[in-house]
């Protein structure tokens, strides 16, 4: 039996990821709820999907946040002629000897950053549905499993639509959450110039790889009671059901949303979910998941609007038990 999360554990933990959120803050100057949603995706085990217009740190914030974690990091900048092979890796042939060996792709790491990721076509994009789903790969019929911990973080540009790539439905999916960074406030820009001024900041390694695991592990602990499983799932089946949504939340869209928000109540210094964990990080892991009608496709406000349908509709209800 899994042994429930200690108070002593959870503090120990927060912590942790404050450090984690302060040394990113350094380099990062923005809306702190960015690198709480990365931390949320971490804990989780899930991937993340930036999307902002040019300009706004997204390769910024992921570069420090995956500085912070002391794990190996590996970046693809995605273009229109990146292949497969490029990503996982291929054999080659030794001259020396004429045998085979495998040389690696960037995708065996901890912390994969995907630059532009919707600039290369669906057929290099496919190169990471096996890695992000499986946490593993397969080269000419063989297996390799990648470096736990795992995570994929991508950034797309939602204005340049020349030469770029729509992610298929698959591959979006499997991004537990997608964050929408946009401009920053007036005093955020300006204590940005001022920290970038003179030298760019870096950030520092404030975590190890066993760090890093301990955390998740203990976010798979937090204690969620079964009134927010039937919670959970009457979200994600009312987006299945709704009349402007063609294809609605996946089952793993349903899992996505309780591991977020356990991650969320560690995060909060819980030790247990409240259902206001779950509708914190409801438009975050549902919101881009969501295939709309035609009509409802231009409106970029309409998914976030069909989530808060969603809240609304759906209520928490304990339910009663007999003693």
């Amino acid at each position: 039996m899994t042994q429930p999360a200690s108070m002593d554990e959870i503090g120990a933990a927060r912590e942790r990821l404050e450090m984690v959120r302060r040394e990113v803050m350094r380099v990062y100057v923005g809306n702190p709820r960015v690198v709480d949603l990365l931390l949320t995706s971490l804990l989780a085990q899930g991937h993340a999907l930036l999307e902002g217009v040019p300009g706004v740190a997204k390769t910024t914030v992921v570069k420090a946040f995956a500085a912070t974690l002391g794990a190996s990091v590996r970046r693809i900048q995605f273009t229109p002629d990146l292949l497969p092979a490029d990503i996982t890796g291929t054999y080659v042939l030794s001259p020396k000897d004429q045998s085979f060996a495998l040389r690696p792709g960037p995708i065996f790491a901890n912390v994969v950053l995907a630059d532009e990721i919707n600039r290369a076509p669906a057929k290099t994009q496919s190169a990471l549905l096996e890695a992000m789903q499986e946490r593993q790969v397969t080269i000419e019929g063989d297996r390799f499993e990648l470096p736990n911990p795992f995570m994929v973080l991508a950034t797309q540009n939602p204005v340049d639509l020349e030469g770029t790539y729509p992610l298929p439905e698959a591959q979006i999916d499997r991004f537990l959450i997608r964050i929408i960074i946009g401009y920053p406030s007036h005093k955020d820009e300006v204590a940005m110039v001022r920290a970038h001024n003179l030298a760019t900041p870096r950030s520092n390694p404030v975590l190890s790889v066993a760090d890093v695991l301990g955390l998740q592990n203990l976010a798979r602990r937090i204690h969620l009671d079964d009134d927010l499983y039937e919670y959970v799932v009457s979200l994600t089946a009312f987006t299945r059901s709704h009349p402007r949504i063609v294809l609605g939340a996946s089952p793993r869209a349903t899992l996505g949303l309780i591991q977020a928000a356990k991650s969320a109540a560690l995060l909060a210094g819980r030790a247990f979910v409240t259902p206001d964990d779950v509708r914190g990080v409801a438009h975050t892991v549902l919101g881009h998941r969501l295939v709309l009608t035609p009509e409802m496709e231009g409106d970029p406000k309409a998914r976030d609007g069909l989530v808060d349908e969603a809240l609304q509709r759906i209520g928490f209800r304990r339910a009663s038990r007999q003693a």
